[in-house]
């Protein structure tokens, strides 16, 4: 058993205050715990703020971005080690864990090489320079700058590597140190990471901080050039955004919250095309990868009426072939989800969706004697206008079919009925649907998969989260945004407009160099 400590100043830090119990979501045996306190948070964003980050804004972005090329493949080196850890702690099939830390090695490795093609500077040129005078000699150009500030990343537990390593990208190559939080039930892979880091003196020193316990007071002392990004619950998020503190000081806020994502099917999709089956194996992936504990998996599966049968008949076959059990074990395809407190939750809810849906498979009651286990649990809404269908997130295993008239309208309607999401996923070749389904939710989604004939065994689904697209949405989902490649780093930057005599505006701004 052990205790996990937090890393500040430079050194481990033992956490102080009442234990927060870390178990094996399948077995439930004790693996060590966490504790809220010990960290004195003053010091510590201090220490970001005095050490860490000259020592990065003293580079520019090509030597930055070998400090993330050098990252990636130290954690991948310790590939084997983490993955064991994942099915331990967080309930991951090794299928699972690759999911996560490729997902962070790779994400390194993306902005690592974002960095060699940017200029040997530290500031980069925003767009074209402008004329402002009636001569070109009066002249503007947009810069980005590092802000002097810290970045605050607290982060979910459904994917303590991938969620860490992607904010930890983007702020180092902006030239922010980072004070990371972890997510507790799986707390234990995030420490292991941290541990990594901090052993391979690959950053500069106040570069990156670690937290395994609460850093809510430490809101409270950020500035005007700090930032936050949560990955988490839309609750929890209000109460960040909320924060006098923040509020007072217009600390930016980067929030990646709840999505009630859909996917949508098209009356056109025909038995046996390739379409639909695409369709199905990624419905099926985002139901049972995980545990269904991703923020981009499906919620509301919207169907054609006349199509109804045949998918959820298609569906229960390939959700029954999914062996559940310790994901240690080899052949097994999806564990438990995270946390007693999860299951809990997740319980709830199906009994939530229950009320208002047909079982179609699965449903809350207990599938074995020890660990958090749900079966994979597909339901039937009774009627497309019942709220709860799009206002409740199962965090889990779950997803509703929910039958709709085929109509272009309709499926928008739907569909944005969520709120706001991170993804929504349409399957159909009928491209007057798609154009005018896209135009219709793209408000609504940060993200808009497209499955067809032409893309069925040439893209990752729609689940998976790549760097060189944002990922974000509006409304509930958090209105944040992260990735996207050079987007991604904009809550790091700051742009200011330079004006003065064209010559000395090129000489010093126009090429990025300085």
């Amino acid at each position: 058993m052990i205790s996990l400590q937090s890393y500040v100043q430079g050194r481990w830090v033992a956490g102080t205050g009442d234990p927060k119990t870390l178990h094996d979501p399948a077995t439930e045996a004790v693996l060590g715990d966490v504790r809220p306190g010990g960290v004195d948070f003053a010091a510590a964003l201090a220490h970001a703020h005095q050490v860490g980050g000259p020592a990065l804004r003293a580079l520019t972005f090509p030597q930055r971005g070998e400090l993330l090329k050098a990252l990636s493949a130290k954690i991948h080196e310790h590939r084997d080690e983490l993955i064991e850890i994942a099915g331990r702690n967080g309930g991951n099939t090794r299928g699972d864990a690759k999911f996560d830390l490729d997902g962070c090695t790779g994400t390194l490795a993306f902005y690592a090489h974002l960095a060699s093609t940017l200029p040997a500077a530290r500031h980069l040129v925003d767009g074209d320079g402008t004329q402002l005078g009636r001569t070109p000699r009066f002249w503007g150009q947009h810069i980005l700058t590092s802000r002097p500030g810290a970045a605050v990343h607290i982060n979910a537990f459904n994917f303590p590597a991938w969620g860490m390593g992607e904010k930890m990208a983007c702020a180092l190559l902006a030239g922010v140190p980072v004070l990371e939080k972890a997510g507790t039930p799986s707390a234990m892979l995030a420490h292991r990471l941290a541990q990594l880091v901090v052993d391979s003196k690959i950053l500069p020193e106040g570069a990156f901080q670690f937290f395994a316990g609460s850093i809510s007071g430490m809101l409270d002392l950020l500035s005007a050039q700090d930032t936050v990004a949560f990955t988490g619950s839309s609750v929890t998020g209000a109460l960040i955004r909320g924060n006098k503190n923040l509020v007072a000081r217009n600390v930016r806020v980067n929030i990646e919250a709840d999505s009630i994502n859909s996917a949508i099917l098209g009356e056109d999709v025909e038995t046996g095309g390739d379409t639909l089956e695409q369709f199905l194996g990624n419905v099926t992936i985002d139901m049972t990868q995980k545990a269904g504990q991703k923020c981009t998996a499906v919620r509301r599966i919207l169907v054609p009426a006349g199509k109804v049968a045949e998918v959820a008949e298609s569906l229960v076959e390939r959700l029954k072939a999914v062996r559940m059990g310790n994901p240690l074990d080899g052949d097994v395809r999806m564990g438990p989800v995270a946390s007693a407190e999860q299951l809990r939750d997740v319980r709830a809810g199906i009994q939530k969706l229950q009320a208002v849906c047909d079982t179609v498979l699965g449903g809350p009651q207990a599938v074995a004697d020890k660990g958090y286990f749900v079966t994979p649990t597909l339901l039937k809404a009774r009627s497309a206008d019942a709220a709860v269908l799009h206002e409740l997130e199962v965090f889990g295993p779950c997803a509703s079919i929910i039958p709709y008239s085929g109509r272009v309208e309709e499926a928008i309607d739907l569909a944005n009925r969520g709120g706001g999401g991170l993804v929504a996923s349409v399957y159909s070749d009928d491209r007057a649907f798609v154009e005018a389904l896209v135009a219709g939710i793209a408000p609504w989604h940060g993200r808009i998969w497209l499955g067809s004939e032409k893309t069925h065994g040439q893209a990752l689904g729609p689940g998976a989260v790549l760097p060189g697209t944002i990922h974000g949405g509006p409304g509930r989902a958090g209105g944040g945004e992260e990735l996207g490649g050079l987007r991604g780093l904009m809550p790091y930057l700051q742009r200011t407009a330079v004006q003065g005599d064209r010559a000395v505006v090129d000489r010093a701004f126009g090429k990025g160099q300085g």
